[in-house]
């Protein structure tokens, strides 16, 4: 899970760097902000201000060994849980980046 989840951030960062054709900082952290994250990793992804990259989260039950029918096939997907309720929201941020008024 960890490799893969690093995966994925490094992808989408590199694909950033392309899209703007440049490593400049602040133009790939934009464009790593406004496009969404959707690949084998994550959802409905998004970078919010304070960093953090909420997406869909998953409920699974684990198979009964007679219920799997393939290699890797070991669980149910019993519900989604949309990124908006699966992390804190952004108002709950204590992230020093993110301006309160």
């Amino acid at each position: 899970m960890i490799h893969a989840g690093q995966y994925s951030a490094i992808t989408h960062y590199l694909k950033a760097v392309k899209a703007v054709n440049s490593d400049d900082t602040q133009k790939v952290l934009a464009q790593m902000r406004k496009t969404p994250v959707n690949d084998f990793f994550a959802k409905n992804g998004q970078i919010r201000e304070d960093g953090r990259m909420v997406h869909d989260m998953y409920l699974f039950q684990v198979k009964k060994p007679s219920e799997s029918k393939a290699p890797w096939d070991y669980y149910h997907v019993r519900a989604t849980i949309p990124g908006a309720e699966a992390f804190q929201p952004l108002s709950a941020s204590r992230c020093p980046l993110i301006k309160k008024s």
